[in-house]
């Protein structure tokens, strides 16, 4: 299993499916190949890892930035070397063999490229044919970034194993593809996000970017995506837009499958609903992270505070970005919100009891289990319409059930304040959401149908590989 920037290193969301996965699989190996930011969080696991779990291998990206070139083995590239890389530096469609061979075959190091005449020569090209009105330092240490932890990466030694399951493109695409090459062996992908979306939606937003090259690193991103489509055996997603986003994006037709995600319904199905205390009670199951948007929830949650008075939201969730927790917490005081309650970490199935209804205000999700599991609870939910959640809210055409919730614009602070106003004055409305989002739990997303549909995908793609 090759992961980035999730488990075992933080909780919740994709990291504690991968955990169950793993738990669920006990028939089955796992090498577990991850890819953190700083070497100082290797070793720092948030789980105890399943006994099947054979070997862990970690990679720290910024142990890149400590590389220092051997200036004696400094060499001259081949014109079909220099092609592959220009292709590379500028975000097109590289000839990825040629770059495996020569930084993972042949071992060359990273920076015998970006210390040679050759790199300089290349840069200045693609300078003067793709941003002629730019200043010359900006693009190199832009295109210098954005090379040396794909060109360390491609050095990295593959964890023996018979078949490479990524979890997302990216990062965790190139080894997926380097591994396929390097040992002969299958590589499906699983995205639960469109990983390319997702970046694209940060680059735009950050402030790290330098606005001339955020496209180049947009670009870049979509290099790596269509490198793991065009490498994967099998790629699955949870729902069928997302499939065919990933068809849109350039992955082949036959490739795609759809798997839902699934929870243990069980764990959830019994838990009483909240007793009468004469607040209504809202839950809010998601990392401290921008992607999240937790500001419009405060924004949205203090609007419902001038209608509503006895409401109260429990932000219930680890921290991702520190940075921006600190600046949701100063929201909050600013705006001097009653009633928002912040118990980090808490196990969510004796923590679901206290709640009412859930809420997601995400700008980007794939297929969230924090949903299913409050349907699976039997608590309805108020999300924005993102992913697979509108799906989840109303059924996909399978089902009659009806409406288990409200979905609103990302970002629509009114929105989410008037649907979650609905929620909380309409006791039986709420209540009637809640039985139809538990039934569609139970018919539709149980962790066990999720595992056999992904033992079938192994068996397809192992027989296939083996024919």
């Amino acid at each position: 299993m090759i992961l980035e920037g999730c488990y075992p290193y933080v909780t919740g969301g994709v990291s504690s499916w991968m955990h169950q996965y793993i738990q669920a699989m006990p028939e089955h190996e796992f090498v577990l190949w991850v890819i953190t930011s700083f070497e100082k969080d290797k070793g720092k696991f948030k789980y105890t890892l399943p006994e099947n779990v054979v070997q862990i291998k970690e990679i720290a990206l910024d142990e890149a930035l400590r590389l220092r070139a051997n200036k004696k083995k400094l060499r001259k590239f081949s014109a079909e070397e220099l092609t592959a890389l220009k292709a590379l530096l500028n975000c097109k469609e590289p000839d990825w063999n040629i770059l495996f061979h020569m930084y993972h075959d042949e071992k060359i190091d990273p920076l015998t490229i970006l210390m040679s005449e050759d790199f300089l020569h290349l840069l200045e090209e693609l300078c003067l044919e793709e941003y002629p009105y730019i200043a010359f330092a900006d693009m190199f240490h832009t295109v210098r970034s954005m090379l040396l932890p794909v060109l360390f990466m491609m050095g990295q030694e593959v964890p023996k194993a018979d078949l490479y399951h990524s979890v997302a493109t990216g990062y965790g695409g190139l080894l997926a593809s380097l591994a396929a090459y390097a040992e002969k062996k299958p590589f499906i992908l699983t995205e639960h996000g469109i990983y390319t979306r997702e970046r694209e939606e940060e680059i735009i937003r950050a402030k790290w970017v330098v606005p001339s090259f955020k496209n180049q690193w947009i670009r870049f991103f979509y290099m790596l995506s269509t490198l793991a489509y065009d490498r994967a055996q099998m790629v699955t997603s949870l729902f069928e837009n997302a499939m065919h986003i990933q068809m849109d994006l350039g992955c082949e037709a036959k490739k795609c499958r759809v798997v839902r995600n699934g929870v243990h319904f069980d764990r959830f199905e019994h838990i009483p609903m909240k007793k009468e205390d004469g607040w209504v009670d809202i839950g809010a199951i998601v990392r401290m992270a921008p992607i999240k948007d937790i500001k419009t929830m405060i924004s949205a949650f203090y609007e419902l505070k001038s209608r509503v008075k006895n409401v109260r939201l429990h932000i219930l969730g680890g921290i991702d970005d520190e940075e921006y927790a600190q600046e949701c917490y100063e929201m909050i005081r600013q705006l001097d919100v009653k009633d928002i309650i912040l118990p980090g970490v808490v196990n969510v199935i004796e923590y679901m009891e206290q709640l009412d209804f859930t809420i997601l205000t995400s700008i980007s999700e794939g297929q969230p289990l924090s949903v299913i599991e409050s349907f699976s609870a039997g608590r309805p939910c108020v999300t924005t319409d993102v992913g697979c959640c509108r799906e989840l809210l109303f059924g996909n055409g399978e089902d009659t059930l009806g409406s288990a919730g409200y979905c609103c614009p990302p970002m629509g602070r009114e929105d989410l304040a008037d649907a979650m106003e609905q929620m909380a004055r309409n006791k039986e409305e709420r209540l009637h959401m809640g039985v139809v989002g538990k039934e569609r739990a139970r018919l539709y997303y149980q962790h066990g149908y999720m595992m056999k549909n992904y033992r079938a995908v192994y068996d397809e793609v192992m027989s296939k590989w083996q024919a």
